[in-house]
């Protein structure tokens, strides 16, 4: 890709009845937007169009069948379904889910075949899109399987990157699914993502601990001592800047977090509680060790403004500005790496006599 040609930026469409279509439509009103990047909206283009109505957008929208017909300086939809479609902003629909999984599977499809370069998802109903043929707790899953690493949710905002050992897992679960291998993978994980995707040459990680005062020695709980420091000790071995395990009860507060570029939380609410306290509106989901780039909004349908012109398109706008660098940083270190004596040969030669 030349420096001038514009990134494609896929987006499944999310939940019809949420907020998905609004952020989505309000972020690239924004005519701006179409210097730094090509959207390709996976829906309909008559179903945008009714969506544009309702919010009262002035914007053009140009409708495809296949992606062969992406035009850049326009917002393209590609039409993966025609038929039309019964919105009821707010409602749970199974009907409007299974639309949302269709967007989200043809958006993956090209995202795969390198059709679009990077996906930016709006939010799903984690319930209504449920199936016999879709049995994901969420994206995050789905995309792990389809386009293979080792995935990890990390929360992104200026001056805070938090990453989870567990995301979707139910809280009496979390001590029994946290093991030394799977603290090892993922701390490894995040490790080359801040390298590879974020340009951090040394990256300093802190880890937060499972249990309360991270198990006051055994008195709440053995799992920071038996797993926790034993896989950190390990990774401490091979080089990596990983410190902790820190209480998490005072770890934000107290403005610790300032000092690393990322912190490890055991479990979800224990990640994003303080994150989107800190960073509500302007925080991006990336889902980090997948083959290719997805970041997302970090808040949900939000069914109780959906369809009112009340929501608040920042955190989407950010999660595409995300997929770029993120995308930019990416290409950039694979260029490197794979040859480093010609990418600084005019560094490296030495100058002529004059």
């Amino acid at each position: 890709m030349s420096k001038n040609e514009k990134i494609v930026v896929g987006i499944s469409i999310g939940d019809l009845n949420g907020i998905g279509s609004e952020v989505v439509l309000k972020t690239f009103q924004d005519s701006r937007m179409l210097d730094f990047c090509t959207p390709v909206i996976f829906a309909s283009v008559k179903l945008m169009s009714f969506f544009k109505k309702n919010y009262g957008l002035e914007m053009n929208l140009h409708g495809i069948d296949n992606v062969s017909g992406i035009v850049h300086k326009k917002i393209n939809v590609l039409n993966v379904w025609k038929e039309p479609v019964d919105i009821d902003f707010g409602k749970e629909d199974p009907k409007i889910g299974a639309y949302a999984v269709k967007s989200l599977e043809a958006a993956t499809r090209a995202l795969k075949a390198s059709q679009i370069d990077v996906l930016v998802t709006a939010p799903i109903n984690k319930s209504n899109v449920q199936s016999d043929t879709f049995k994901f707790p969420g994206h995050t899953d789905y995309l792990a399987q389809e386009l293979g690493g080792n995935s990890l949710m990390l929360m992104v905002t200026e001056g805070l990157k938090v990453g989870l050992l567990t995301d979707h897992v139910a809280v009496k679960d979390v001590p029994g699914t946290i093991t030394r291998e799977l603290v090892e993978k993922k701390i490894n994980t995040i490790h080359k993502t801040l390298v590879e995707d974020f340009g951090i040459v040394k990256p300093k990680i802190a880890v937060l601990g499972i249990n309360p005062h991270n198990g006051d020695n055994g008195v709440i709980g053995d799992e920071d001592d038996t797993v926790l420091k034993p896989a950190l000790d390990n990774i401490r071995n091979n080089g990596k800047i990983v410190m902790g395990p820190y209480a998490a009860d005072s770890f934000f507060g107290s403005g610790n977090y300032k000092h690393f570029d990322v912190v490890i939380a055991s479990y979800h609410d224990q990640g994003l509680i303080p994150f989107k306290t800190l960073s509500f509106g302007k925080g991006v989901n990336y889902t980090a060790g997948l083959s290719k780039i997805r970041t997302s909004p970090d808040h949900g349908t939000a069914y109780d403004v959906a369809g009112k012109n009340m929501a608040n398109a920042d955190s989407f706008k950010e999660a595409v500005f995300a997929a770029l660098h993120i995308y930019r940083k990416r290409r950039d270190y694979k260029a490197f790496s794979e040859n480093p004596l010609k990418t600084n040969r005019k560094k490296l030669a030495p100058k002529k006599n004059s």
